[in-house]
């Protein structure tokens, strides 16, 4: 995912003091709204964009290590092991971990 200039205007102003009406430039669809607010430059906007795409690939072991994650049955896995005295579900999210490391 590429994060955007609106997603970034979303992040510093919240409550929506801005409109889009299309366009990729930063400034090119931007309706400033607000009189009380500054609007924000556009290296205020890229430097938002580059702190927010940086947290967002951050998290993508976390983003991976879920979708394998939700490939297992758990329960099942764990009551198995219980009976079985088996660590299968240990073993899969062990494998999983080392897949997809922090």
């Amino acid at each position: 995912m590429s994060i955007t200039i609106k997603d970034a205007l979303v992040s510093l102003y919240p409550s929506k003091t801005w409109g889009w009406y299309g366009g990729d430039y930063p400034y090119s669809g931007l309706d400033w709204r607000e009189d009380s607010i500054t609007q924000p430059t556009e290296d205020e906007l890229n430097t938002e964009v580059v702190r927010l795409q940086a947290a967002y690939d951050a998290q993508a072991y976390a983003r991976s290590r879920k979708a394998k994650y939700d490939l297992l049955n758990q329960d099942e896995m764990r009551y198995d092991d219980l009976i079985n005295s088996t660590t299968t579900w240990q073993d899969a999210i062990a494998a999983i971990k080392t897949e997809y490391p922090k």
